[in-house]
């Protein structure tokens, strides 16, 4: 009993600390989303990874392309000003070794540890410095290698696996940070000569200033759009790859809007025209695509201009620059987004994380989805990988992410399986729906009891649909945790008992009659004392009801099972 105890004390403990640091991690990405000076930058990732780790030392190398090394470019705790100059080839020391496998090191005793390759020069500052044991971990971007974070002490002291991926994870903030304040001072740059270029022209300097402002405020698409339009006095349109507006905006004269009767420029059919960059002229529009990193991410297309003046065209091109930079933040926000929600999907799911603790996370996605609402649990089997949900669904999306090798998906009330069933033939995927839950336990037993749905779906050769639990008849009842015996026959026979209480008749009477009697309405009118065509248009009327299939034995026999149970109801 005691050590139950102690255990689960220490998994508290273990518990309370990852939720510090996770908390910490959103207080670092904040402080680093608001901080676009590239030193200061750097500053706050060496001393936020000192103050997070608790090390006496922490620095951060860059990596030079040019020499295909790394070199020393801030430090936190560090008095030696050899140490701070130093640069390390790759695979020499503990951080040559990381830059060079992109793979984490960590030592509780450099100076004795031979598994690194010692050199004169790396030894020297490091025994200058007094550090003994160092924990290095890799900053990478979309596979890029952009530098090493380390931490440092001064004494032996051992780096738990914990530390360690919190490092790793400050470095991987502090990756996508560093990329993207180069791409900002990159695209300032580029703004700078751009208008050192057109010192002596007007409209140049206001290009400059309007991007530049977009950028540095984190200004989106719509912005770029209107300070084009009204640059240029034109009509401006953003398509992305698929050519689907992004954003459009209209100027007739600068500083004046547009007139009600001019029209918008249409979307060329292939807006690549030049995939260089360089403006193009396309009918009676002209076109820019907008790239990065090789990849058209969009394009812009002009209209309602006759001629752009040269000047007029590099604002053109420079604004694609901008599009491009804005549409791949953009991209890289999402996607964080998606890991992140994904993430807390994956953690409700398997229900052992406190409640609170996943509350505070959903809070702080931006936005943050309802919390307080029942939800809708889809889970969905097939090839899930390229998945793209129809408008109508992301609108009631709350989370969704893999898990078990399903695609789960929790929507907002009300969406039924008629609703994903669209999705499931499309897509090829057999979709399982329960609900509506809540947060906490009864989503777990909800996604199980989805979970084991599709299974049961699979079975009976019914894959590429969406159902619920009703849908399957005595099949769905099978495995759930609970039935909710009056919704199930009202599922089954909703439409033939209000018809009858509407109408007065018995429908439902003539179905009993009707199965017992081994299915032949001639019997049936014999048990209830009616003409054979009296029962036959019955029939007709029930199936006008239910629907054609309803006599196939399957159907026939989930029909049968509800008007037994709706018997035991009465009683």
């Amino acid at each position: 009993m005691i050590t139950q105890m102690e255990d689960l004390r220490a998994l508290l403990e273990a518990s309370k600390k990852r939720e510090a640091e996770l908390s910490a991690l959103v207080d670092v990405a904040r402080e680093l989303a608001s901080t676009r000076d590239p030193g200061r930058v750097l500053d706050t990732i060496v001393h936020r990874a000192r103050t997070l780790i608790g090390t006496d030392v922490a620095y951060l190398t860059l990596y030079d392309a040019a020499h295909g090394d790394t070199y020393m470019r801030a430090t936190d705790g560090s008095v030696s000003a050899a140490f701070q100059q130093l640069r390390l080839p790759l695979g020499a020391g503990l951080g040559g070794l990381v830059a060079e496998t992109h793979k984490p090191y960590w030592t509780a005793d450099y100076p004795g540890d031979h598994r690194f390759r010692h050199t004169s020069p790396i030894d020297n500052a490091v025994g200058e410095e007094g550090l003994v044991a160092i924990c290095g971990t890799p900053l990478i971007v979309d596979g890029a290698f952009v530098g090493v974070l380390f931490a440092s002490n001064r004494t032996r002291r051992p780096f738990s696996r914990e530390e360690v991926s919190l490092l790793g994870s400050l470095a991987a903030l502090a990756a996508v940070t560093i990329v993207q304040v180069r791409a900002a001072a990159e695209t300032a740059a580029a703004l700078d000569q751009l208008s050192i270029a057109h010192a002596g022209v007007e409209h140049a300097a206001a290009a400059h200033d309007r991007f530049a402002e977009i950028i540095l405020s984190g200004g989106d698409v719509d912005a770029i759009a209107a300070a084009l339009a009204e640059l240029l006095g034109a009509q401006v349109t953003l398509v992305d790859a698929q050519g689907n507006e992004l954003a459009s905006a209209a100027i007739t004269t600068p500083g004046a809007p547009a007139s009600t009767t001019a029209s918008a420029p249409t979307s060329p059919a292939a807006p690549w025209a030049d995939s260089t960059g360089r403006l193009t002229r396309v009918g009676d529009q002209w076109v820019v695509a907008a790239t990065a990193k090789g990849e058209r991410l969009g394009a812009l297309v002009i209209g309602g201009v006759e001629e752009l003046s040269g000047a007029d065209q590099r604002i053109v091109e420079r604004a694609a620059v901008v599009t491009a930079l804005v549409l791949l933040f953009r991209r890289q926000a999402a996607e964080q987004s998606r890991r992140a929600r994904a993430d807390i999907l994956a953690d409700a799911l398997t229900g052992t994380t406190d409640p609170r603790a996943l509350a505070d996370r959903l809070r702080l996605l931006d936005p943050p989805p309802p919390t307080g609402s029942s939800l809708i649990v889809a889970v969905c089997r097939g090839d899930h990988t390229a998945v793209r949900l129809p408008a109508r669904l992301e609108d009631k999306l709350v989370l969704a992410g893999p898990y078990s090798g399903d695609l789960v998906l929790l929507l907002q009330r009300p969406t039924t399986a008629a609703d994903l069933s669209d999705l499931a033939r499309r897509a090829n995927l057999t979709i399982g729906v329960t609900g509506p839950v809540t947060w906490g336990p009864t989503l777990v037993e909800a996604h199980r009891q989805a979970s084991r749905l599709v299974t049961t779906m699979q079975r009976l050769g019914r894959s590429a649909e969406a159902a619920t639990p009703d849908d399957l008849g005595v099949a769905g009842l099978i495995g759930a945790a609970q039935v909710d015996v009056q919704a199930h026959v009202r599922h089954l026979l909703g439409a033939v008992l209000d018809y009858d209480q509407q109408r007065g008749t018995d429908l439902i009477g003539t179905l009993q009659a009707y199965f017992a009697a081994g299915q032949s309405p001639t019997r049936a009118a014999g048990e209830l004392h009616l003409h054979p065509n009296t029962v036959q248009q019955r029939m007709d009327r029930i199936t006008a009801l239910l629907g054609q299939g309803w006599q196939q034995p399957d159907r026939a026999l989930d029909i049968q099972v509800a008007l037994r149970l709706l018997q035991v109801l009465k009683e």
